[in-house]
């Protein structure tokens, strides 16, 4: 821009020419070229009004220097202006632009374990059972002497159980002799709810349970098991069989086969553990069953008679049955995995691969 003598426009005139730069501008960015395209020191319109002078006629240098000043501290007072509105007016930096793109939110999931309990509660729902669920810290009785399990049972050895030293308290609100524990097993609800239901009973119990046992790849102090009960008149083994072939048939393949080992548990009578054949190699072998063709999935048998007795049945009209399984044993069989200690260690890339 060149303004040249006796046409020079006046400060008032180049100061609006400024401001309708500056209203042009529509960034920061923006509102700096403007800036500079005045205030420069080498190229702006102040420093070419200066190096005028100096092909003016002498009578003219103070007029146009002292124009030059006034333009100068004029231009300098409105940019001052145009910066504290745009520092008052500028977003907050933790403020949400909403003329940004959106992001999407990365999403959870939920717990491979919880997936597990879900569905195994899902298809015990879908027969007839009732989800209960007890405490976790419970009496010698309901643990164990209600379950047939006499004082010298191994079971209730210290090397097993985890007893507190806090007692129960009873009814009168005050300290009973009783030693309490972490339950070993979900069976105590069982005992705690036909205490206060009449038969026809059909409920599964899943929770946390407590054990002295060390980590390792099969192995944990704390895991998570889901019992079964049902009693009523003329319940057979034959009954406790159809129900756990129903429920391996749905979580693990239609095709699996079902058989029971006979074993020995205080509370059934008679007891077995729970083989289930193996969906990948249908019985014939393989590093999933280890070459047996069956894999172990649980315990389960009749109530004993003494069980009955301890929360006021008739054995002599009814008969039950009765099963346990562990829902990482569950987990580990449908995700084959080899190490039970992943499931309890957060680790993201275990988990993430498990996208429910």
């Amino acid at each position: 821009m060149s303004h040249r003598l006796p046409d020079f426009p006046s400060v008032p005139a180049l100061l609006q020419e400024f401001e309708s730069d500056l209203a042009q501008a529509k960034s920061p960015r923006d509102a700096q070229t403007v800036r500079d395209k005045w205030l420069g020191r080498k190229k702006g319109e102040v420093a070419k009004l200066m190096d005028s002078i100096a092909q003016v006629p002498p009578e003219e240098k103070k007029k146009i220097g002292r124009l030059a000043n006034e333009l100068k501290q004029a231009l300098e007072a409105r940019w001052a202006r145009h910066l504290e509105v745009t520092e008052a007016t500028a977003r907050p930096a933790d403020a949400v632009d909403v003329t940004l793109p959106g992001r999407v939110p990365e999403l959870g999931h939920r717990h491979p374990l919880t997936v597990v309990r879900d569905r195994m509660e899902e298809i015990f729902t879908r027969m007839g059972f009732a989800i209960v669920e007890g405490p976790e810290v419970e009496d010698e009785w309901h643990c164990f002497d209600a379950l047939n399990m006499p004082a010298d049972h191994p079971a209730r050895d210290m090397q097993d159980t985890l007893y507190l030293a806090t007692p129960i308290r009873g009814e009168s609100g005050r300290a009973e002799d009783v030693r309490t524990l972490l339950r070993t097993h979900t069976s105590s609800m069982q005992i705690r709810y036909m205490q206060a239901h009449q038969p026809p009973v059909r409920i599964v119990v899943p929770g946390r349970v407590y054990r002295r046992d060390d980590l390792d790849l099969t192995h944990s102090p704390a895991f998570s098991q889901i019992e079964g009960l049902a009693v009523g008149e003329g319940l057979s083994l034959a009954d406790l069989k159809g129900t756990l072939l129903a429920f391996a048939r749905q979580m693990f393949s239609p095709t699996v086969r079902i058989r029971f080992r006979p074993s020995f548990f205080p509370y059934t009578e008679p007891s077995a553990e729970i083989d289930l054949s193996c969906w990948q190699c249908d019985g014939a072998g393989c590093a999933m069953c280890k070459r047996t063709g069956w894999i172990e999935l649980g315990g389960c048998g009749m109530v004993h008679p003494t069980v009955f007795e301890a929360v006021g049945y008739d054995a002599e009209r009814y008969t039950g049955f009765a099963w346990g399984i562990g829902i990482e044993r569950v987990a580990i069989l449908r995700h084959q995995v080899e190490d039970i200690r992943l499931f309890y260690e957060n680790d993201l890339r275990f988990l993430e691969q498990f996208p429910y």
